[in-house]
């Protein structure tokens, strides 16, 4: 199925300070260089706070982990879990459709959804509340027929509660996830025939279901305020003391917000309260990017320091981005540093490689990993790569 991003896009994306510090924990998880890997936690946060994924959301999200933009739409291209389009302002449905549902129900489910929101999948109600589809297995079989709406799953539906549900939500009601029929769990109907000891002193409701209503983000979508930002991988130390002793191991996200970096926001667009841009904000305009003088590192490090330069030649700076593994963020790092030329890359020794490998912050060991020095050699005698004739051909941001 061919997915594409949606015909109109908003004129920017920011997260806002909470979601920053939590995508910035995230970031942590990962070792030097491997920022990367952190791709789908962040992109899944900023459908959370915005409904549906962006294009300026996957570009911001592609920032922060210095990757180029078409990688990070190619994650979000990739997997379904991604809506590539507005949603629903109360809820986006998804209606499982595989076997155990579908012999149970899950076809009644649909009709509802095509009464009550909107005939085709991935198509708003007439007020903008609601938008639906039909997913594939989400593993609740013994409850079927179920449908998930934002992170909970509805199980045991009718047509008829399933019903009641989108009209109770459609009047500002917060439903309870789990079973509609009266079920704690995935007993059977008539009661728990094995493991009756189980039956006293639990929950109201099931696992889940009670973690839900006890911080009351039902149907609401994450937002970073619910529980506090916990980074236990953080830790260090036989005092479990966290790698960065400002940040509290449970400190509440308002804390954990005021350290993190000021949401960036495309083309000087305004920003309320929330730290999310304004939708009217002016069309980001373009500009020769403003080239920073050559910056000290902050520790010199293994290695020996390559020559460098307070400025490109008066040619202008070569395109490092036709270097594979060279995104934006990279590029202006390495202009940060004082290197502006292919040629300059081409003449680093294995000491100079060293050196850069180990002060390019954030991206430790990209040199060496993707063999820039070989990939400048050709670049600066003229020569193409495969990757670089992407890059001219526009298919690589």
């Amino acid at each position: 199925m061919l997915r594409r991003l949606h015909h109109e896009q908003p004129d920017s994306f920011a997260f806002t300070p909470e979601n920053q510090a939590w995508a910035e924990a995230q970031m942590t998880k990962y070792p030097e260089g491997r920022q990367a890997s952190a791709v789908i936690p962040l992109l899944w946060r900023a459908q959370e706070q915005e409904g549906w994924l962006t294009r300026k959301a996957i570009e911001y999200v592609a920032e922060m982990l210095g990757m180029q933009y078409i990688r990070a739409l190619e994650v979000a291209t990739f997997y379904f879990m991604f809506q590539l389009q507005p949603v629903g302002s109360v809820a986006h449905i998804q209606v499982c459709g595989t076997t155990s549902c579908m012999i149970c129900g899950a076809e009644d489910l649909i009709a509802v959804c095509r009464e009550k929101i909107a005939p085709n999948a991935h198509e708003l109600s007439a007020d903008g509340k609601f938008s639906w589809e039909e997913v594939e297995c989400l593993g609740a079989c013994a409850n079927a027929p179920m449908a998930q709406i934002g992170k909970d799953y509805y199980e045991d539906l009718t047509a008829e509660s399933f019903a009641r549900l989108i009209d109770e939500m459609a009047a500002g009601k917060v439903p309870t996830p789990g079973p509609q029929n009266g079920r704690y769990a995935s007993e059977p109907a008539s009661g728990l025939t094995s493991l009756k000891d189980f039956e006293s002193g639990r929950h109201q409701y099931n696992a889940s279901v009670q973690r839900a209503t006890d911080i009351g983000d039902t149907i609401k979508r994450i937002d970073g305020t619910e529980v506090p930002l916990l980074s236990p991988w953080r830790d260090r130390g036989a005092n479990h003391q966290p790698a960065d002793p400002a940040v509290k191991l449970n400190a509440s996200p308002q804390e954990v917000g005021a350290r993190a970096a000021k949401p960036k926001v495309a083309g000087n667009a305004s920003v309320d309260k929330t730290g999310i841009s304004k939708r009217e904000a002016q069309a980001e305009t373009k500009a020769k990017p403003e080239v920073k003088p050559a910056a000290e590192p902050k520790a010199a490090g293994p290695g020996k320091k390559p020559r460098t330069m307070k400025a490109p030649r008066k040619a202008g700076a070569d395109d490092l981005k036709q270097i594979k593994g060279v995104g934006p963020k990279l590029e202006k790092l390495l202009h940060e540093l004082g290197f502006f030329h292919f040629d300059q890359v081409a003449k680093w020794s294995e000491d100079e490689v060293q050196w850069v490998d180990q002060n390019l912050e954030g991206f430790k060991g990209r040199v060496s990993r993707d063999n820039w020095v070989e990939q400048a050699k050709l670049l600066a005698e003229g020569k193409e790569t495969e990757f670089s004739s992407k890059v001219k051909k526009g298919g690589v941001y």
